[in-house]
């Protein structure tokens, strides 16, 4: 698992990122913290005792970061033992119990919050993107996310897309050509904006893929004469009967992908109008987090219940 998540790079469909994990966690862990630790932990003396943390998914959906609560608290305090009953990308339902983690009460009670966050967060792109990825089932059209990440955070979420079923789009500005509107009204038309992209990827013996965007028929046929540089046609903010009319235009010289307002209610119509991608930025920008909470206990009884003096 944590070749995956944890490591040198992050890998997303295709796209490579540098991404730190630990550096991560521990600036997040900090944040909490600060100099002086959780004080009204230290107040009660929980490190004092041994303590048992049991995670409940309290909706139905899609969990993810159950790797990320166990790094979590082994940066914490490596005696810890997370045992996992929901792995990332299970399915739960309200009652199923997701981890169970035992040992100092001060380091489970520290890492709660930061836990709780990551579960709550990540589970909750992952169930909303399940449901539109179910929303369109059996119409060959696959679920992307976009760049409308929190910052910092774009690996774990777009990691959070891929466990709920979805591709990932571009990761940044660095790893596709996507012309834009305004890369378009900037040059002057669809056409000089492509030229300047192939230019300038020859000359900087670049691989990465050119997407572009378009707004009308007109557009479109601009974009076609350059068919054999282009990857895919993005067509922004089109009405369902537009996009079917659209894609006969192109009738399968390059791959459709439609965005703009895609929702969970009108998902299936743009699927079935011919779409080959749905890139929806509520994947990440609107997801409800999942309700899922942590319930710390002392130890009962026996003679570990109270840890020994230093």
């Amino acid at each position: 698992m944590w070749r995956l998540l944890y490591g040198a790079a992050f890998y997303f469909a295709g796209m490579q990122q540098s991404f730190d994990l630990e550096t991560l966690l521990r600036a997040a862990l900090s944040e909490d913290l600060g100099e002086r630790g959780d004080i009204t932990s230290h107040a009660i003396e929980a490190g004092k005792y041994l303590a048992k943390g049991t995670c409940i998914a309290k909706s139905t959906g899609v969990v993810a970061g159950i790797s990320l609560a166990e790094k979590v608290y082994k940066m914490i305090d490596a005696s810890v033992h997370v045992e996992i009953h929901r792995p990332d990308g299970s399915a739960v339902e309200p009652g199923d119990v997701l981890f169970q983690v035992y040992g100092n009460a001060y380091a489970l009670l520290t890492g709660e919050r930061l836990v709780l966050n990551l579960l709550q967060r990540l589970s909750g792109i992952a169930t909303l993107t399940r449901a539109y990825v179910e929303a369109i089932a059996g119409t060959g059209c696959q679920v992307l996310d976009t760049r409308k990440t929190t910052p910092l955070w774009r690996a774990l979420e777009k990691w959070a897309v891929q466990l709920g079923g979805g591709l990932n789009h571009r990761f940044g500005l660095y790893d596709q050509f996507l012309i834009k509107d305004n890369h378009i009204d900037l040059v002057g038309s669809v056409g000089q904006a492509i030229a300047h992209i192939v230019a300038y990827k020859k000359a900087q013996q670049l691989s990465a893929p050119i997407v572009v965007e378009v707004r009308n028929l007109r557009e479109i046929a601009e974009a076609l004469e350059w068919q054999a540089e282009i990857a895919r046609l993005l067509l922004d903010n089109f009405q369902v009967e537009q996009v079917r009319r659209a894609v006969e235009y192109i009738g399968g010289r390059l791959p459709v992908e439609v965005s703009g307002g895609i929702t969970l209610d009108n998902a299936r119509a743009y699927a079935e109008a011919g779409a080959n991608y749905l890139s929806a930025g509520a994947l990440t920008h609107s997801a409800r987090a999942l309700d899922i909470s942590l319930k710390i206990r002392r130890t009962a009884g026996g003679s570990d219940a109270v840890l020994p003096p230093a």
